[in-house]
């Protein structure tokens, strides 16, 4: 019906409120504003009064009157001044809209319904839908408004009294505010007001049109600027009323396109929204059975430039958040439309990657778990699964680390729900195998997760073992094989016979014969149930076992027996696969066990903890290898492994924890027990050894548990004293025990268990020992221990050493019951009742070499534990003295209320000041007398151990005698040490020694304990030791792999504890960064990042000298020093440090003519870090290094550091990157051009040449006939070709060059003289000055190999030098050629090496360092020829006289390196 029947003229929704007070135009009807009224002008009555007059048109009247004008503008007035009205005036005015709008509804139902009845006069339905019309764009439209003003009003509100109001002032506004006014409630019910009236059929009140788009995009403005609170989501009901009104819009009345980019806009905006917006879109493809809206928008994210994304980090993050939970609430519709996203895989944006991949695993999931009835759309589905899969799978070797982890986190929840088919499982396995390698922590963290959730989901059975996989297997192949041949016909019918699910199962990899039993049943191994529990899977499943259960599982179908056999040897052969694939991780899991990453190592604990309760084979071995992480500083690996080793060891019945104890101490090194004893002593500490433990431990140890063994009692032994250090009570009743089965005839068989029994007698308290006398039989049984000859060589030394231990911790007086023990050793050992120096000697050659070892060792371990004992004493006696002061000091306290406490007081203090003062002084002298009478007290007669020191030293000097017997060259140099460490005079007199068989020595382990010793004797005396820095590195290049080793660990505790400075023998460590033993390059590389960490990191200042160091030994190859170069500048992080290397780098240039060198700066230099400053500072010092830019490698490492600023730098920088590039390319190709021209020149001289020396050979043989010399001692040229790279570096030089030329031969046809005269100094000294000077091969030799003598002496043009200038630069050379050993080995300053090498460093002809000096040749020889000239200064060469014969020959240092 035409708008022009309505008496009240149309209203159209304008695009902003103030609109409507705009008139229409002439030709424009339409409804608007005319009376405003300014609510800022009016008084608070007067609004009041409006709006209830308002209230009460609205209620009174019908809800058509918004048209009539005077209401509409009221309405208009009170709306536009919203914010100024109060509370309740505002609550006010949304009930009387809201009320009047929710009557409109229902009345517009059932106008709609009684349309299409005949009877109703058409003119009055249409008028009557007009108005209808009209009041619900107003109400809907005002409605909306009030929202949008209320919305801004809260957002501004809180900052209007931010700058004015204190905390009070806003708790007093909020106290008085109106309890009625509530807009959370006012703004869900108008949300749920307007969904309602957005969700009518609205078809026939707008006609075909439907609502208009600007009506539409107003609600949906509303309801996507509600979306922005994040507060908004906990109300579900409004945002079910939003997700309706956002799907009515969008779906209902195809308003798509709009809401699809608000939604995109949405979600890069805000990132709470993305699972609200997906949930929003699945509301309205749910209700209204209408994708269009998801489909839109998948779409329009595919259209997306991936670019765009790499910009927009968080708008990446929230779309990629969107995708996956629009694919998990839509996943066919996603399926179905997920290639339009594959070209985000080839963007930038890793985050988007992850996403899809995500994406990808919600679709397999789906997928694995829905079937449809339709071949065709099953077959679509199917091949839609594999390609996501192999998406995935091609996405684990992504350039992103976070993808590459998202990729295997997919997997793992794949593997928990179940998606994953036995065909999958094996590859999944070695992807993550493989990714346990991965340079990125993340990724290796999941790769540890996703094989922990293989295991603990996999369908092959509880347990896994690999023998017992393969004897299955081999047994159900036997079995195929004879049903096989026994069925033939069968066979074949069965074959023949279609079987699309085995060609599909097997087509994707999977088995259906078990479905998801695998080879046990349900009963025995629950897929998804098998979590990592405290209990582990008991481990007495035996192999007959897993044969019966796959027997009887077999037994169960009767029919396609055949079929399911092979299915079950499918199986097995998948389980096998798996099993070994686990296997072969252990020991990438070893590694991963020492990563300094936190994660790496918490993660592998965990895998290792499952792979044990699996059985995996080598898991248990790898376990042990976790306890030494006890000590780590982080405490997260620290509670990992302590939680480990209880769930693993501890939780269990006593009995059982007893076993698991034990068993770890069998084969444990000192590292595994001192690991254990640690983590026994936490969990003593905490209650979790329970008493019954400890009882069963006693058990085992007496024998008195069923089937205890002498090794399983000695390693209850070892735990109960591991439990004493922190709970020594348990020994108070079993110390008889102790004493009769330690000491006893068990003792015999188990050659270690007398020595745990001494160790864990000095775990008794001091309640326990102090009621041991010394004629306590504990005592006789230790100096029965020491004086036994039953024990063997091995087992004695730790028995022995542990018994003393004991003493000294025990007995009352261990230093005269150790001089009774001394002395019946020696009395049983030399049959002698003395010991004196002069029957030492006699009694020397008569006694045995066993007895003579022991003794020794006795007296070095006794001497080293009175040391300690002493110590022991003063600290003793100070602790008592301060106790007795600080007890006096209380007493004291309480006396001070008396009258003449004050003074008293003070007297006191004055004289406990000077006696404490001379008290410690006095304690003091006599420690340090005690202590040097332990060694040097023997002069007097009246100590032990100084009589028998001269001893010690007389047999440490017998080389023959310790050559002989190793056992005795061990006991002596350990007690040797062991007294000089406690006497600095004894330690000066045989410290040469000491290094003489550190160095010498012929078993290794004399060697490792004599560095272990000396890094004891540095501590001790580092005075002494300064002046033998030397050989103690030198000790890293021993051939043992364990005196390397202990070398290493000794100068890395010297040198992080600062007990030695770190000189320029540092470099003799970084070469162990490339050692052939992984530990002790693993060792280094410790030490190094240690030492990064100290003050201004010492490596900064090293490095230079370091790389001069390294570059000056010919024998270290190239890819080894790259290696220890790359690691070494890893360890610089600052930029400053950065930008000061690079300068320090440029300037070796300079002093450098060695190319070599050149090439090994360059790559120092580019493995640095350049910023914008570090570009400029290369760029500035570019005169440092032009000459160097003629080598190839040189320029590549340049090219190198270009190419890898340009990815960082800023804009500005990169045209001063551009215009070095261009720089350094120019003066690579103009050095080459003149490399090629020189050799060209050198090459025509050397043939040129050669012409001449055949024309004379006639003359040159009667002239050797004249001299006596024969022609097998002639000079004889060598040109092999006419080679531009090789010239006349294939000119011979005779070492007894005696051909002579005339001068104006060879004047004339090189014109060579002046050239010959530079360099004459460095031709043989044997040779007559002016023959060399005349000799044009041979000078031509020499100057080709060392230029860089040549230009030593360029400056000197005295063509009348005598010998003794010539003689007196040779000497010069060979001062020179000597320095070099000692300067490489002693000093520090690498700047004053590498100028004393330089000149040995110039020997190669073809480097390009020889440029200078090919000029110089060139510009020599194209001169015009000045025969006078030359013959001159010939001439007056010719008054030299010829060098005596007899006279000793002397060589320049090139000849000694080119003729060695």
């Amino acid at each position: 019906m035409p708008d022009g029947f309505s008496s009240a003229p149309p209203f159209i929704v304008p695009l902003s409120l103030t609109e409507l007070e705009v008139p229409p135009e002439d030709d424009e009807h339409r409804l608007f504003a005319q009376k405003v009224v300014d609510l800022e002008t009016l008084q608070p009555d007067e609004v009041e009064q409006l709006v209830k007059g308002l209230a009460f048109d609205l209620a009174d009247k019908e809800v058509l009157c918004v048209e009539e004008q005077d209401i509409f503008d009221q309405i208009y007035s009170l709306v536009k001044g919203f914010p100024l009205l109060e509370p309740a005036m505002r609550g006010s005015l949304i009930e009387s809209l809201t009320s009047n709008f929710s009557v409109l509804l229902p009345n517009i139902t059932s106008l709609l319904k009684s349309s299409h009845d005949s009877s109703n006069e058409a003119c009055t339905r249409g008028s009557l839908i007009h108005s209808h019309r009209n009041a619900f764009r107003i109400y809907a439209y005002f409605i909306q408004s009030i929202a949008f003003a209320e919305e801004t009003r809260m957002d501004t509100e809180p900052e209007k009294p931010a700058g004015r109001a204190n905390g009070k002032a806003k708790q007093n506004r909020k106290k008085h505010l109106p309890k009625p006014w509530d807009w959370e409630a006012q703004r869900a019910r108008i949300i749920r007001l307007l969904a309602t009236a957005i969700d009518e059929d609205l078809k026939h009140l707008f006609g075909a049109a439907q609502p208009e788009e600007t009506l539409l995009a107003y609600i949906a403005k509303g309801a996507f600027s509600l979306l922005s609170d994040p507060s908004i989501g906990k109300d579900k009901d409004t945002m079910n009323a939003i997700f309706s009104l956002i799907g009515a819009c969008s779906t209902k009345y195809h308003y798509v396109t709009q809401t699809a980019a608000s939604i995109l806009h949405l979600l890069h905006k805000y990132e709470h929204l993305p699972v609200h917006l997906a949930e929003a879109v699945a509301y309205a493809e749910k209700k209204y059975h209408d994708g269009s809206l998801a489909l839109a928008l998948i779409r329009e994210i595919g259209r997306l430039n991936p670019k765009d994304y790499a910009r927009d980090g968080m708008g990446a993050d929230n779309v990629g958040k969107f995708l996956v939970e629009l694919a998990e609430h839509m996943p066919r519709l996603v399926t179905t439309n997920v290639g339009v996203l594959m070209p985000h895989f080839g963007g930038e944006s890793y985050k988007i990657r992850s996403a899809l991949i995500s994406v990808f695993g919600k679709l397999v999931s789906k997928a694995s778990k829905e079937t449809d009835v339709n071949a065709a759309s099953e077959t679509s589905r199917l091949r839609s699964k594999q390609a996501m899969i192999d998406v995935m799978m091609e996405r684990s070797r992504d350039t992103s680390a976070y993808t590459r982890s998202k990729v295997l986190q997919t997997w793992a929840e794949l593997c928990e729900e179940h998606a994953l088919s036995i065909g999958l499982w094996n590859q999944v396995a070695d992807m993550a195998a493989g990714r346990l390698e991965d340079k990125a922590a993340i990724v290796r963290k999941s790769a540890l997760q996703l094989l922990t959730t293989l295991l603990q989901f996999n369908p092959f059975g509880p347990q896994l073992r690999t023998a017992a996989f393969e004897a299955t297997l081999e047994k159900y192949k036997t079995q195929l094989e004879s049903m096989t041949s026994q069925n033939p016909a069968n066979e074949v019918a069965e074959a023949t016979q279609p079987n699309s699910d085995l060609e599909q199962s097997q087509g994707s990899g999977a088995v259906q014969g078990l479905g998801h039993e695998g080879v046990f049943s349900e009963t025995e191994q629950a897929p998804g149930s098998l979590q990592i529990t405290s209990e582990p899977t008991r481990e007495d499943t035996t192999e007959s076992q897993m044969v019966d259960q796959t027997q009887s599982c077999l037994q169960t179908s009767d029919v396609g027996g055949i079929e399911q056999t092979r299915a079950l040897v499918a199986s097995l052969e998948a389980g096998l696969y798996f099993t070994k694939c686990i296997a072969s991780t252990m020991s990438i899991l070893v590694q991963l066990l020492a990563s300094s990453n936190a994660s790496d190592v918490e993660y592998t604990i965990q895998l290792l903890m499952c792979a044990r309760q699996f059985n995996i084979d080598g898991a248990e071995s790898c376990l042990q290898k976790m306890l030494p992480l006890i000590f780590s500083q982080e405490r997260a690996i620290h509670d990992a492994v302590e939680t480990a080793f209880y769930t693993i060891y501890v939780k269990k019945n006593p009995f059982e924890t007893a076993m698991n104890l034990i068993n770890l101490t069998m084969e444990a090194s000192i590292g595994d027990l001192a690991s254990m004893e640690e983590i026994l002593r936490t969990l003593v500490r905490k209650g979790d050894i329970s008493q019954n433990a400890i009882v069963a431990l006693w058990d085992f140890f007496t024998f008195n548990a069923p089937g205890a063994t002498v090794e399983q009692s000695r390693g209850a032994l070892v735990v109960l004293s591991m439990v004493a250090k922190s709970s020594p009570k348990i020994l108070s009743s079993h110390l008889q025990n102790v004493v009769d089965i330690g000491f006893g005839r068990w003792a015999k068989e188990d050659m270690l268990l007398a020595r745990t029994a001494c160790n864990i007698l000095q775990q008794l308290s001091g309640d326990t020992y102090s009621s041991l006398l010394s004629s306590h039989k504990v005592f006789n049984n230790l100096v029965n221990v020491i004086l036994s000859s039953g024990l063997p060589e091995e087992s004695w030394y730790a028995a022995a050493e542990q018994a003393i231990n004991a003493v000294y911790v025990l007995h009352p007086m261990p230093e005269d019951f150790s001089a009774k023990i001394l002395r019946k050793f020696y009395s049983s050992a030399f049959n002698s009742s003395g010991l004196q120096i002069d029957e030492q000697k006699s009694a020397e050659s008569s006694i045995s070499v066993i007895s003579l070892s022991r003794f020794l060792f006795l007296v070095g371990h006794i001497a080293l534990k009175q040391f300690v004992y002493i110590e022991s004493c003063v600290r003793k006696i100070r602790r008592q003295r301060t106790d007795k002061e600080r007890a006096a000091a209380e007493s004291q306290g309480s006396l001070d209320c008396e009258p003449d406490s004050s003074m008293h007081k003070e007297e006191n203090i004055s004289d406990e000041l000077g006696v404490a003062a001379s008290e410690d002084a006095r304690i003091d002298i006599l420690q340090e007398r005690a202590e040097k009478d332990i060694v040097s007290g023997g002069q007097s007669g009246k100590y032990l151990i100084g009589v028998c020191a001269p001893l010690v030293a007389k047999v440490a000097r017998n080389v023959s005698l310790l050559q002989e017997y190793p056992m005795l060259q061990c006991s002596v140099m350990l007690a040797l040490s062991k007294l000089m460490v406690l006497d600095e005079e004894f330690c000066e007199q045989h410290l040469q020694l000491l290094f003489t068989v550190a160095q010498n020595a012929q078993d290794d382990t004399v060697r490792s304990n004599c560095i272990i010793a000396l890094g004891d004797l540095t501590v001790r005396f580092p005075n002494l030791l300064e002046p033998w820095t030397e050989h103690i590195y030198a000790r890293l290049h021993d051939q043992a792999q364990s005196v390397r080793k202990n070398a290493v660990l000794v100068l890395s505790h010297l040198i992080l504890n600062d007990m030695m400075k770190v000189k320029g023998h540092i470099t003799e460590m970084t070469l162990r960064l490339e050692d052939e033993d992984l530990s002790i390059s693993n060792s280094v590389k410790l030490f190094f990042h240690e030492l990064s960490k100290k003050g201004n990191n010492p490596i900064y200042n090293l490095l230079p000298d370091i790389l001069s160091r390294l570059s000056n030994m010919r024998d270290l190859q190239q890819e080894k020093f790259n290696n220890i170069m790359q690691f070494l500048i890893g360890s610089i992080k600052k930029d400053k440090q950065m930008e000061g290397l690079i300068e320090k780098l440029c300037h070796r240039f300079v002093g450098s003519t060695d190319p070599r060198q050149w090439q090994n700066i360059a790559y120092c230099l580019s493995q640095l870090t350049f910023t914008d400053k570090g570009i400029k500072k290369l760029a500035d010092q570019f005169k440092c290094y032009e000459h160097a830019l003629a080598m190839d490698a040189v320029v590549t490492h340049f090219k190198a550091i270009i190419s890898k600023a340009k990815k960082f730098v800023k804009a500005e920088v990169k045209v001063t990157i551009d215009e070095f590039e261009q720089k350094v390319i120019e003066c690579h190709e103009e050095r080459k051009e003149q490399e090629a021209t020189m050799q060209n020149a050198l090459s025509h001289l050397a043939a040129q040449v050669q012409s001449e020396e055949l024309l004379g050979t006639d003359a040159s043989n009667e002239q050797s006939e004249d001299t006596g010399h024969g022609p097998h001692n002639c000079y004889k040229d060598s040109v092999e070709g006419n080679d531009l790279s090789e010239g006349a570096n294939n000119i011979k030089m005779s070492e007894d060059n005696c051909v002579q030329h005339s001068i104006e031969e060879v004047a004339d046809s090189c014109n060579k003289s002046e050239l010959s005269n530079e360099s004459n100094q460095h031709v043989d000294d044997s040779v007559d000055v002016s023959q060399s000077e005349l000799d044009v091969p041979s000078t031509l030799q020499v100057m080709k190999e060392d230029p860089d003598a040549s230009s030593t002496v360029e400056n000197s043009k005295n063509y009348n030098c005598k010998d003794q200038e010539a003689d007196s630069a040779g000497e010069v050379q060979e001062g020179a050629s000597s320095d070099e050993i000692d300067v490489s080995s002693n000093n520090d300053d690498s700047d004053k090496d590498k100028t004393l090498t330089e000149n040995a460093a110039a020997g190669d002809s073809n480097q390009v360092g020889d440029q200078d000096w090919n000029k110089r040749v060139l510009r020599e020889n194209v001169k015009p020829k000045t025969v006078s000239h030359t013959k001159t200064r010939a001439a007056q060469k010719d008054v030299k006289t010829v060098k005596p014969v007899s006279r000793p020959r002397r060589r320049c240092v090139l000849e000694k390196q080119v003729n060695p």
